[in-house]
């Protein structure tokens, strides 16, 4: 299999300065499914420069922002034309089935016209009231500058529209580093972007390794900001980085996110129905492999019993293989080492004490699969319940009162998302409102909105992407204070 040139530095699609190269393999049979080139420091210098010529240079900042809504827009309705096209590769990179593929798809293309909307719609400043006639006295906001923007494996698209989109919408330039496990629809998707006309220079992406191409990107002087999504580890690598630089930070990070159910939301047939069907969708989805999944079932003892059971028989059925398969509800993990992972916070929790409900096995064949596993009886003292598997685990915890249920889905250093099931409305928003996370659903899990800040508390991170301080993030405040008769002050006597 030939190259794929995927480093794209002003304007031209280029090989690693180095010549080297990187296999993607298909997670369903580890066989190769591209081979892109494997930047390095050279390759990201080049890249970084370029995007600080196109940035100092004024055409992207200097362009109107109706142009730049509009090249947003153009985007959106080229992700919609290549949708099966992108979504299929999607799904053969990342492992997740079609569907989802195309979902992330559609997701990517709101994004792109959220923020265009939002970019228009704004004031062309913010008056400040300065108490005199001959003042005026403005906030405007600026563009950051040069961005470093460095996405996920998991969803390498999705992700990279919302840094990319408004990034875009306040007039910057970029450097994009995918994960070198998942980086083929990133390459895509600048490939967009250059047929929607983006000038050349104001995207760039390099293909590579996080050391040295993200290491770079977050140390580099000429680099303004760098967002960053992923590991706690690697997150808190970046930000050491840049600080010598001070440069402007956003982090997402992950998260370690509570499904609490009380017995009310159970006590009807659709009710109960309806529970364990969700508590699957937030703890399986991409076999796990979410920052948001629902990794940890915190359910009322009194219906404990019969929600585990329906809810391991249900597990067991669920189907897995080639995302492109008809019926195939689950794909494969990204990785043998995303594998191996999942495999051993399994036998920890098992060594600890849990009870295996369902799952808890590697299925015979090729491909890094994993059934997706219940494990009941667990308690915060065991790592799998602390930490993120990012893998299809679940962890069953038990709780007796309002307040136990809290302070069990508050302990825990991360804060990312969260979710209360319950059939008293008062108490739902009660509950909501003391859990430590930066979204909270009420009687449902997973959706999010475009115009709705993502983000979360503690370790998950800092700053938010989406939403009016999505766009924000990418931009300065200047104030412009204008005196219009200007006059001798008399401080000083002279």
């Amino acid at each position: 299999m030939s190259e794929q040139k995927t480093i794209y530095t002003a304007g031209t699609w280029r090989s690693a300065a180095s010549g080297a190269i990187r296999e993607i393999l298909d997670p369903v049979d580890a066989t190769v499914l591209a081979v892109v080139a494997e930047g390095a420091a050279a390759d990201t210098d080049a890249a970084v420069s370029a995007a600080r010529a196109a940035f100092d240079g004024g055409q992207w900042p200097g362009t109107p922002v109706a142009e730049r809504a509009a090249l947003l827009r153009r985007t959106a309705d080229l992700l919609q034309r290549d949708r099966e096209r992108i979504g299929l590769l999607e799904s053969r990179d990342a492992g997740k089935t079609l569907e989802e593929g195309r979902v992330d798809v559609d997701c990517v293309s709101d994004a792109f016209r959220y923020f265009a909307d939002l970019v228009t719609e704004e004031s062309a400043g913010r008056v400040v009231d300065a108490g005199s006639p001959d003042i005026h006295s403005v906030v405007v906001h600026e563009p950051v500058g040069v961005c470093a923007l460095i996405t996920p494996w998991n969803y390498p698209l999705l992700q990279a529209s919302w840094k990319i989109a408004p990034a875009l919408a306040a007039g910057n330039t970029f450097v994009i580093k995918p994960s070198e496990i998942t980086p083929l629809t990133t390459v895509v998707l600048i490939e967009l972007l250059a047929e929607a006309g983006l000038p050349a220079g104001v995207a760039n992406l390099v293909t590579g390794a996080g050391d040295p191409v993200g290491a770079r990107l977050a140390a580099h002087p000429d680099v303004d900001l760098v967002s960053f999504t992923g590991g706690l580890a690697s997150g808190t690598k970046v930000m050491r980085a840049a600080a010598d630089t001070v440069k402007k930070v956003a982090l997402e990070l992950g998260g370690k996110n509570p499904n609490v159910v009380f017995a009310d939301a159970c006590a009807t047939a659709d009710g109960f129905d309806t529970a364990v069907d969700q508590a699957l969708n937030a703890a399986f989805m991409h076999s796990g492999q979410v920052c948001s999944a629902g990794s940890r079932l915190i359910i009322e003892e009194s219906v404990r019993e019969r929600f585990v059971d329906e809810l391991a028989r249900r597990a067991e059925k669920i189907r897995i293989g080639r995302g492109t398969d008809p019926g195939v509800e689950c794909g494969p993990l990204v990785s043998a080492a995303q594998l191996a992972r999942t495999e051993s916070y399994v036998a920890s929790a098992l060594g600890e004490g849990a009870v295996l409900r369902a799952g808890g096995e590697r299925p015979e064949g090729p491909g890094y699969f994993y059934r997706p596993t219940v494990l009941d009886r667990c308690h915060r003292g065991m790592r799998v319940v602390r930490e993120e598997v990012f893998g299809p685990v679940l962890t069953v915890e038990t709780f007796r009162t309002e307040e136990e249920a809290v302070a069990l889905a508050n302990d825990t250093e991360y804060g990312l998302a969260g979710a209360v099931w319950t059939a008293d409305g008062d108490r739902a928003r009660r509950v909501a409102g003391r859990l430590r996370h930066g979204t909270v659903w009420i009687n449902d899990f997973h959706p999010y909105l475009p115009q709705a800040e993502w983000g979360g508390f503690g370790k998950s991170g800092i700053g938010r992407e989406l939403g009016p301080s999505g766009l924000a993030e990418y931009r300065e405040t200047k104030h412009v204070y204008e005196n219009l008769a200007p006059r001798p002050v008399r401080w000083f006597a002279g």
